[in-house]
């Protein structure tokens, strides 16, 4: 199959022109578009994505955060927008959840509190001042359940906020689309 290998060259260029782009706002936003477009096109083909799971995602954001697929799109559209703290959040959350072992737990806890909960932190989440001193309380004997207040309010302004901006966009109606037209042809 020579039109599967590509020579290191080509390949090599490909890395600078990405890491070139990178550097541009525009990369973020249009460019992510094109990316997920051909991406979808080679993942409707060969990684299992099809229009009945994506239909799924407008029923709910649990429906949507439940596929593996789903999720990974959304981040990308909250990346798009600047936008991520809230899923990055939300999905560290329930790593957090499985872990086990006390002295881990102690330890995650304070790194998931000062890079979302503190105040000024690097990807503050926006909660209440009451929901942020019951976690710094929490976070001295943490438990599976520290951040539960802060992700139910993140999953709530997503719900609201960004899961219906994500449904409108052009990158769903785009996959949207071009997953409707393989399953047509």
């Amino acid at each position: 199959m020579p039109g599967l290998v590509t020579s290191p060259t080509k390949e090599l260029q490909q890395i600078n022109m990405d890491t070139d782009n990178k550097k541009t706002e525009k990369y973020r936003g249009g460019n992510l578009k094109y990316r997920l477009q051909r991406k979808s096109s080679q993942a409707t083909k060969t990684e299992g994505l099809c229009f009945e799971d994506m239909s799924q995602w407008s029923q709910s954001l649990e429906r949507l955060l439940s596929s593996k697929y789903g999720m990974k799109i959304f981040q990308a559209f909250l990346k798009s927008e600047f936008s991520d703290e809230n899923i990055e959040f939300w999905v560290v959350c329930e790593e957090f959840k499985k872990i086990r072992n006390s002295f881990r737990m102690s330890s995650r806890a304070k790194k998931i509190f000062k890079r979302y909960i503190q105040a000024e932190s690097p990807r503050e989440i926006n909660i209440d001042q009451k929901t942020r001193e019951r976690i710094q309380q929490n976070i001295e004997a943490p438990s599976t359940v520290c951040f539960d207040d802060a992700q139910k309010i993140v999953y709530g302004l997503m719900e609201r906020d960004s899961y219906p901006r994500f449904l409108k966009s052009d990158i769903y109606r785009t996959l949207m689309d071009s997953t409707s037209q393989s399953v047509n042809m």
